[in-house]
């Protein structure tokens, strides 16, 4: 695990981990009428701390007691398997190619060091990322973990010239 990264695990009580706390405390206050189920991470452009906003928020969620889902929506350039250190051969591209079921999916999971913190890495890059966000087993695929976890966190793509996010923001709770 790159602790460089994942601030809120190394240390939890800097200046940099209580801003993820309070992003949590935001999103948690944001969605008062209806449990908060499922978010999406994105920005505007590349390079502005999405994936380090997304495994840090995941790791405060997990710090208040939820069971959280990582997954790495960015089918182009993803990274999760590189701050978490699993491997990255099944990943979200390859798991929306097959049937969408608990048995299939489980076999994706990938916990990490992190106790009740699972991810799911981007898998190999496919020809069509857009396509398989905004297909019924990626719907089905949000049903699935919804129900299985506390919380399912999605780290997208910039939305700047990309429809990944605009997509995925359809499909989620919060973005």
């Amino acid at each position: 695990m790159n602790h460089n990264e994942l601030v809120v695990e190394a240390n939890p009580k800097s200046s940099v981990s209580e801003a993820i706390k309070a992003i949590r405390t935001n999103l948690q206050f944001s969605s008062i009428d209806k449990k908060l189920k499922t978010v999406l991470v994105t920005s505007s452009m590349p390079g502005e701390g999405k994936s380090f906003i997304s495994c840090n928020l995941a790791t405060a969620f997990v710090q208040d007691g939820n069971k959280v889902w990582l997954v790495d929506c960015d089918m182009r350039k993803g990274r999760k398997h590189k701050v978490f250190q699993v491997s990255n051969e099944k990943g979200l591209s390859t798991l929306l190619l097959g049937p969408i079921n608990a048995s299939n999916v489980k076999s994706f999971v990938q916990r990490t060091k992190i106790n009740n913190l699972d991810i799911l890495t981007m898998g190999i890059v496919p020809p069509n990322p857009s396509e398989l966000l905004n297909s019924a087993n990626m719907k089905n695929l949000i049903d699935l973990l919804s129900k299985e976890y506390d919380l399912v966190i999605f780290d997208g793509v910039p939305v700047n010239g990309l429809t990944d996010s605009v997509i995925m923001s359809k499909l989620v709770g919060e973005v």
